[in-house]
C-alpha cells in the first residue's frame, strides 16, 4: 500500500512553523526509526517544550532527543 502522508521531516517542519509560540525560531533536526533528534535555540524554557511536544504529537514520534538551548 502507498501512503499519501507527507513524511515525517515535512509534518515536524510544518508543525514547527506553525506553533505560535515557535514563530520565527529556527530548529534543525533528524530522523531515525520514529525518533527525533532537535536542535536549535530558544528564549524560554516553555519555548522548549513547546517544540518537543509538538513533535511528539505527530503520528509515527515515539520518542525525542531535545537538544534545544535556552538563552
Amino acid at each position: 500500500m502507498i501512503s499519501t502522508d507527507p513524511p515525517l521531516d515535512a509534518r515536524i517542519d510544518f508543525a514547527i512553523h506553525n506553533n505560535p509560540y515557535l514563530a520565527g525560531r529556527r530548529f534543525q533536526f533528524k530522523t531515525d526509526e520514529n525518533g527525533v533528534t532537535l536542535e536549535g535555540q530558544v528564549g524560554t524554557y516553555f519555548q522548549k517544550q513547546m517544540a518537543q511536544e509538538v513533535i511528539l504529537r505527530l503520528d509515527g514520534v515515539t520518542r525525542i532527543d531535545n537538544r534545544v538551548k535556552v538563552g
